[in-house]
């Protein structure tokens, strides 16, 4: 179990740095909103309650950034842009779907515990 984990620890390694992609506050979401096909910018703030105009500008040039999301322009009047997940965006569709149903199945068990713990200890 060492050797297969040991890597991730390291600062510099590969899955370190997959696994603080999506573990930025929006990320997941954003993705889990394009996995359901392309989306403008205006039907992504729709869809993804809480999120603003420019935290989503923001999260998807990050997303772009790591090869995840692509941004299409279209050449029309009025200007139209959408995005889409990448091949590499795709693959996780199905880790993020995991975690959505492990959420969904134990968010009220984790809401119930931290309504009744002890404040100390809720750090």
């Amino acid at each position: 179990m060492r050797d297969s984990a040991g890597s991730v620890f390291l600062a510099d390694c590969p899955a370190r740095l997959a696994i603080e992609i999506i573990t930025n506050k929006w990320a997941v979401v954003v993705l889990f909103a394009l996995s359901r096909g392309p989306c403008r910018h205006g039907e992504l703030v729709e869809l993804v309650g809480g999120i603003s105009r420019k935290v989503l500008t923001q999260t998807l040039r990050r997303l772009q950034g790591y090869g995840l999301v692509e941004r299409r322009a279209y050449a029309e009047a009025p200007p139209r842009v959408e995005y889409s997940l990448t091949d590499l965006g795709l693959t996780l569709v199905e880790p993020i779907a995991v975690l959505t149903d492990w959420a969904r199945a134990h968010g009220d068990a984790i809401v119930t515990f931290q309504e009744g713990a002890d404040p100390d200890r809720r750090a």
